[in-house]
């Protein structure tokens, strides 16, 4: 929805795994530090080994973030600085939870929907079991408390793009 009003989305999630192909040593980095292989058998990362490591071991995802997240907020820096736009838009589960973001947004939106929606939307974006989301929801703290703006996103779809054009015109973008 932010893009379709013109706003550049920065996806963390999505960068983080492009990171892992072209950031030249990171896969070997995390491997070393985590003590394990996470490769599929091209070589390439898997990301369904890994997950399952970081979202059972506290320890272990913190071992990934401190390597992975410098990385991943010097990327967006970067690809902040090549847009020409007024406003862009990061998207991050975890930036109000996590000190290595700390001043990188203006603002913060909170976009917040009940659990059971949550979990069925991951289960059918991409096949995940429902154990293993809740799983990754339990590491993955609620700051909403912490945002500029809460956004409830418990109803259609065309409610949502009503309430988000209504954070568009507070915030003049």
């Amino acid at each position: 929805m932010l893009e379709e009003r013109g706003v550049p989305v920065y996806d963390c999630d999505s960068r983080a795994k492009e990171l892992y192909a072209s950031y030249p040593g990171l896969l070997s980095e995390v491997e070393e530090a985590l003590g394990e292989s996470f490769r599929t058998p091209d070589g390439q990362l898997d990301k369904g080994a890994l997950a399952k490591r970081i979202f059972s071991s506290a320890t272990d995802r913190d071992t990934l973030e401190s390597i992975l997240y410098p990385l991943l907020l010097e990327d967006f820096k970067a690809w902040r600085s090549s847009r020409k736009e007024k406003a862009v838009a990061l998207e991050s589960a975890v930036i109000l939870s996590k000190p290595v973001f700390d001043g990188v947004a203006d603002y913060v939106i909170w976009l917040e929907a009940p659990e059971g929606k949550r979990v069925e939307r991951v289960i059918s974006r991409d096949g995940s079991s429902r154990q293993e989301v809740l799983s990754r929801m339990e590491a993955q703290l609620s700051c909403a408390e912490k945002a500029d703006i809460v956004i409830h996103n418990d109803g259609s779809l065309s409610d949502l793009s009503l309430k988000t054009d209504e954070v568009f015109e507070k915030l003049g973008i």
